[in-house]
């Protein structure tokens, strides 16, 4: 019985680990990615929303650019406002398959590198025609030391 208490549980992860979607080497994140920023994190804004049984966190980080490696229309000095998400399964049950959403979420005060795509498929959305910054779908950010 207490092997039961130990498989179960690691039976249910390795099910939802093999659910997710695997990164995007360097390479694709930048053939992807319309723009590519080097930036600092100024803010996090989120919001979150409850859709059947997963809660949704839609969020927006302001950063400020240093260097633009691709794309147009973004300047040194600069703000972006980039938008990613996750989600969380809330009920009772286990999840079914699927990915969680964006991986290596940003932190306030952080210096990164974000792949983005704007009026163009983002690795997740297909009509991304709005103007907006997506980041890239599923590991659009990398973190510089």
């Amino acid at each position: 019985m207490r092997i039961l208490w130990i498989a179960v549980p690691l039976a249910v992860l390795a099910f939802a680990v093999r659910a997710e979607r695997v990164d995007i080497p360097p390479a694709g994140l930048k053939k992807l990615a319309t723009h590519i920023v080097v930036g600092d994190v100024k803010a996090v804004y989120s919001r979150s929303e409850q859709k059947g049984r997963y809660e949704y966190t839609h969020h927006v980080a302001e950063v400020r650019v240093k260097t633009v490696e691709k794309g147009e229309g973004l300047a040194a000095n600069g703000l972006v406002y980039v938008r990613y998400w996750r989600k969380h399964w809330i009920a009772a049950s286990a999840p079914p398959p699927g990915t969680a959403g964006h991986r290596g979420l940003p932190k306030q005060g952080e210096t990164l590198r974000i792949y983005l795509a704007r009026n163009k498929y983002d690795g997740a959305t297909k009509d991304n025609n709005d103007g907006g910054f997506n980041v890239v779908f599923p590991n659009g950010f990398e973190r510089i030391s």
